[in-house]
């Protein structure tokens, strides 16, 4: 089976439009999913995700639907390399590139709990640079997301108004 991009984009459009539930619940799920799904989380990003959600009232499928987007196997390595390299910058020396390597082969070829043993491996320091890097990256991508999902969901809540009025 071929990897077809504008499919799997069309699909996840798809999934967005479909989903049910107030606007401001839905795109700040869906803000919460970018930001998680990009944080170098990623065997906790689901519990995190429906723990976030939860308390936050957010949308937690509007997440989840996020989170598969931003975070999936094409994505992990170069989420990885840029959370270390603006961690990195910050905090210089902490962690090499060839130790983050051998954790994130670990947690894209292993199961779940061989990813948590691999990153509490890592030092104090190591997480702290991934963690730095990885919110820094995070955090303008999840606040973008917010007013632009905001507005998808308005636009797709007046659709189905209109065409209800119309029926």
């Amino acid at each position: 089976m071929d990897f077809n991009p504008q499919r799997t984009a069309r699909y996840f459009v798809l999934r967005f439009k479909r989903l049910r539930g107030d606007p401001q619940s839905l795109a700040l799920g869906t803000a919460i999913g970018i930001f998680i799904g990009i944080t170098p989380t990623l065997p906790l990003h689901t519990v995190t995700i429906i723990g976030v959600t939860f308390l936050l009232r957010a949308s937690t499928i509007a997440a989840i639907v996020a989170a598969s987007v931003i975070s999936n196997p094409l994505t992990f390595a170069l989420q990885y390399y840029l959370s270390w390299k603006i961690g990195d910058t910050l905090m210089p020396g902490r962690l090499t590139w060839e130790r983050l390597q051998d954790v994130l082969h670990v947690l894209t070829n292993s199961g779940f709990m061989d990813g948590l043993r691999a990153v509490s491996q890592l030092s104090g320091d190591a997480i702290l640079v991934m963690l730095t890097g990885g919110v820094l990256m995070a955090l303008p991508l999840a606040l973008v997301s917010y007013f632009l999902s905001l507005r998808f969901f308005h636009n797709i809540q007046k659709k189905r108004r209109h065409k209800h009025i119309l029926h």
